[in-house]
């Protein structure tokens, strides 16, 4: 009541204006951000829907707002055969409105996040959003290839249409942070490592490797220059030289026990780059009259037991809607594509180093070269 009859007191409207700021809490009075989710057979469609629908009001993750989904998957990709039903469901429990072509989402949403687990649709259903100028994330993958990455961006610039995309590896604390770590220093060199499955239409690391490959930019940041790739039945060794002549690595790991972290070197201090666990994927079906929250499945566990999964991606996506400002440059995530194809060009010939510039010519159409 004090606080009603100090307001009918008010003369100015200034000061009417900054009494009623100071009563309304960040958020309130702001329409949500509509989103609509292309590809419902990765289970990040519906991580990222939970992380924005349970957000706390003042949260920047309660601005978004997933409202519809082309629920499309891949017939001849085992994992989203398999995937697809089961977050096609999530999203049913939900109540979120399900469209049967991307130009009708287009029509309902302000933003738009391509969730399929298949790289080579991503060109093919980026490019109505992209035309139709809304703001876009792709998960990982970005592409199959280096050429539809490339052509991604170029479309992108072409219709001046905000996206990125990057790996939830990205955003994690204990690589994010080791840019600038106390006990670390500059960086000035780092060896990752992580599993590698593949898939047999993707290229070797286009499919499951982007994860580490993104890992040591995010601590080495871009400027790589030349990769050589060493390789056997169950493992692979990439070595990347950067233009200041840092060298970073990526063990590849597909036999024996699998961890993703890596160790940095720097002028002051050598460090592990943070002491994160990893789950894999476990099948994930809710309790009738289960309060859950988020799906269980890939996840990093901070040591003090903080779930870091795709929070800090998700974190960045809702910053990225509201501004159109990419957290992650284009140079910088075509460079970590050219990475990894020059790692295939590499192995292709025998395990000779080779040029990023190279593989990024190479894959222009001969009119953009």
């Amino acid at each position: 009541m004090f606080a009603i009859n100090r307001v009918a007191r008010v003369s100015s409207p200034l000061l009417l204006a900054l009494l009623f700021a100071s009563l309304v809490k960040p958020g309130w009075g702001k329409e949500p951000i509509k989103v609509g989710v292309i590809g419902l057979d990765n289970y990040q469609a519906v991580a990222f829907t939970y992380l924005f629908h349970q957000a706390k009001e003042d949260e920047v993750l309660a601005r978004l707002k997933v409202v519809c989904a082309v629920p499309v998957g891949s017939p001849d990709i085992e994992e989203s055969v398999k995937g697809l039903p089961r977050w096609v469901e999530q999203f049913e429990k939900l109540e979120i409105e399900f469209t049967d072509s991307i130009d009708t989402l287009l029509e309902k949403v302000d933003a738009v996040l391509v969730m399929s687990l298949d790289g080579r649709k991503h060109l093919e259903q980026v490019t109505p959003v992209l035309k139709a100028g809304k703001p876009v994330y792709i998960g990982r993958p970005l592409a199959a290839s280096l050429g539809d990455a490339l052509e991604i961006f170029r479309l992108a610039k072409q219709y001046q249409t905000p996206i990125f995309s990057c790996s939830q590896h990205r955003f994690v604390p204990g690589f994010i942070g080791m840019r600038d770590h106390p006990q670390v220093g500059k960086v000035l060199g780092c060896s990752v490592y992580g599993g590698l499955s593949t898939e047999p239409h993707h290229g070797d690391f286009f499919w499951h490797g982007v994860h580490s490959a993104e890992t040591l930019f995010t601590i080495m940041g871009p400027g790589c220059v030349s990769v050589t790739r060493a390789s056997t039945a169950d493992f692979d060794l990439v070595t990347g030289v950067w233009q200041d002549g840092r060298i970073g690595t990526y063990r590849a790991i597909r036999k024996g026990a699998v961890k993703y972290s890596g160790i940095v070197f720097g002028e002051k201090g050598i460090l592990r780059a943070g002491n994160y666990g990893y789950g894999v994927p476990v099948n994930w079906t809710p309790a009738k009259g289960e309060n859950t929250s988020l799906p269980k499945g890939e996840h990093w566990i901070a040591p003090q037991g903080e779930y870091m999964g795709y929070k800090g991606v998700a974190i960045e996506i809702a910053k990225f809607f509201q501004t159109g400002k990419p957290p992650v440059s284009a140079a910088e995530t075509i460079e970590v594509f050219a990475f990894l194809e020059a790692a295939h060009e590499s192995k292709r010939q025998g395990g000779v180093p080779i040029k990023l510039q190279t593989v990024i010519d190479l894959a222009k159409p001969p009119s953009r070269n």
